[in-house]
C-alpha cells in the first residue's frame, strides 16, 4: 500500500477544492476566450487570473522535487507525493499551467536547477519559477529519426567567443507562445567524436535572437494545442555567447537523459487523471441515455467496457505509483526499467480507455462538447513524446534480458 505524506494529503484536498471552485467552472470560458483571441498563441486573461488564485492558495510549483527543496516553499515533494497532484491536473488538459506545473517548463526548470550556472539560473530559472516567462526544449528534427538522439543534425559550432547554430527543429512545444523567452537547444558540436554520446551540446538561445524563424505551428490529430502549441523552427547563423552553454561542451546527451526521465512519468501521472475523469463521466452518461427500451448502463457490452476500463486504470495507477516510489528510493537512472514500463503501458492503455468512453458518448464523444477527444490526442502524442514506444520497449527488453539471463 502506498502512503502519501501529510503534506501531500493536504495539498490533494486543497487542489481538489480549487478544481471544484475555479477550474471546472472555467472550462467553457477558457475555450471561449481562446476561440475569440486574435492570436491563439497569446496569453489568456483567464489563465493569468487563475495563476494568481493558485499562488494565493499555496498551490504553486508543486512539481519541485525534494532534491531541489530550496526552490519550493514546501521543501519539495517526492515523486510519490506529487503523483496524485499531477493526476488531478490531468483531468483538465490546460490546468497544469495554472499551477506552474506544465510541460515543457517543469522539465526545463529541473534542467536549470541541475545543470545551469548561478548566472543562468538568475536570468532564466527565477522568472520561470515565478511564472513570468515560459520556455521550450528543442531537440526533435524533421529530417532525421530523432527517437535516436544521436541522429540530430543541427550544427553548433564555436566561432571566437560565440556558438553559431544552423539547422531545423520541429514539434517544439511552447515555441509559439508569446511568453516563451528562452529555448534550450540540443545540437551536434563534435560530429567526428568516436563516442556518439559526446557529440552533442546544449545551449541557451533567447527566442528573440536574430536568425530564428518560427516556420509554422504544427497540429496533432488536428489540435494545435494553443496557446502553448508546437512549432517548426529554423536556425540560420544564430549566434549566442559561449557562456550560454549548459554544463559543458559535449554533455548534451547527458542532460537529455537526465531531463526526460521525470518528464515521462509526469505525463503518465496526468494521463491517469484524464482516464479517471472519462470513466466517471461515462458512468453518468450511460445512466442518462437509453437505447432499445433500456438504459445504456443495462447493456452487457457497456458494463463490460466500464469494468475493463476501471481495472486498467487501477493497474496503470499502481504501475505509476510503484515507479514513483522506486525513483524516490534509487533515483531516475536506476528506476529506468519502471519508467520505461510506465511510458510503454500508460499512454496506450489510456488511449484505449478514452476510445471506449468516446464510443459510449456516441457521436458527441468525437466533438469538443466533451474533453475526451482532446485527451485522446494527448494520450496519442505521448506515445511519441519523450521517445516512442518502440525505443522504450527495445531498451527495457534488453535490460530485462541482461538481468534474467544471468539470474
Amino acid at each position: 500500500m502506498f502512503r502519501f505524506s501529510d503534506l501531500s494529503m493536504t495539498l490533494q484536498h486543497k487542489l481538489h477544492a480549487f478544481f471544484e471552485a475555479h477550474i471546472y467552472p472555467n472550462e467553457d470560458p477558457y475555450s471561449e476566450q481562446l476561440a475569440a483571441a486574435e492570436n491563439r498563441f497569446a496569453p489568456l486573461p483567464l489563465m493569468d487570473e487563475l495563476k494568481q488564485r493558485a499562488k494565493d492558495a499555496g498551490l504553486w510549483n508543486l512539481f519541485v522535487p525534494k532534491s531541489h527543496a530550496e526552490y519550493s516553499e514546501f521543501g519539495g515533494l517526492s515523486n510519490l507525493d506529487y503523483a496524485p497532484l499531477a493526476e488531478q491536473m490531468g483531468r483538465v488538459i490546460w490546468s497544469p499551467e495554472v499551477f506552474n506545473c506544465n510541460a515543457p517548463d517543469t522539465g526545463n526548470m529541473e534542467v536549470f536547477m541541475r545543470y545551469a550556472t548561478p548566472e543562468q539560473q538568475a536570468q532564466w530559472l527565477t522568472p520561470l519559477l515565478n511564472g513570468e516567462i515560459r520556455s521550450s526544449y528543442a531537440m526533435t528534427e524533421p529530417q532525421v529519426a530523432s527517437s535516436d538522439a544521436t541522429n540530430i543534425e543541427l550544427r553548433i559550432q564555436r566561432e571566437g567567443d560565440e556558438w553559431v547554430l544552423n539547422g531545423r527543429k520541429w514539434f517544439i512545444t511552447g515555441a509559439l507562445y508569446e511568453r516563451t523567452k528562452i529555448l534550450i537547444v540540443m545540437g551536434k558540436s563534435d560530429p567526428e567524436n568516436p563516442n556518439r554520446h559526446k557529440q552533442q551540446t546544449q545551449v541557451l538561445v533567447p527566442k528573440d535572437t536574430p536568425g530564428i524563424t518560427l516556420v509554422r505551428p504544427l497540429t496533432t490529430l488536428g489540435y494545435d494545442d494553443a496557446p502553448i502549441g508546437h512549432a517548426e523552427i529554423r536556425f540560420d547563423n544564430v549566434r549566442v555567447p559561449l557562456q550560454n552553454v549548459l554544463l559543458g561542451e559535449g554533455r548534451g546527451f547527458e542532460i537529455a537523459q537526465g531531463r526526460l526521465g521525470p518528464g515521462r512519468i509526469h505525463h503518465c501521472m496526468r494521463l491517469i487523471g484524464a482516464a479517471q475523469r472519462a470513466l466517471e463521466e461515462t458512468c453518468q452518461r450511460v445512466e442518462q441515455r437509453s437505447t432499445f427500451g433500456r438504459k445504456l448502463s443495462q447493456h452487457q457490452s457497456v458494463r463490460e467496457d466500464i469494468a475493463r476500463s476501471f481495472s486498467e486504470i487501477q493497474m496503470a495507477r499502481l504501475l505509476v505509483l510503484e515507479t514513483c516510489q522506486k525513483m524516490d528510493e534509487v533515483g531516475a537512472r536506476d528506476a529506468r526499467d519502471m519508467i520505461a514500463a510506465s511510458k510503454i503501458s500508460v499512454p496506450k492503455t489510456v488511449q484505449e480507455i478514452l476510445d471506449r468512453c468516446m464510443q459510449m458518448h456516441g457521436a458527441g464523444g468525437l466533438t469538443e462538447d466533451y474533453f475526451m477527444a482532446e485527451a485522446f490526442n494527448y494520450a496519442r502524442w505521448c506515445r511519441q513524446a519523450d521517445g516512442p514506444d518502440q525505443v522504450h520497449q527495445m531498451a527495457l527488453g534488453k535490460q530485462l534480458i541482461d538481468l534474467y539471463s544471468k539470474a
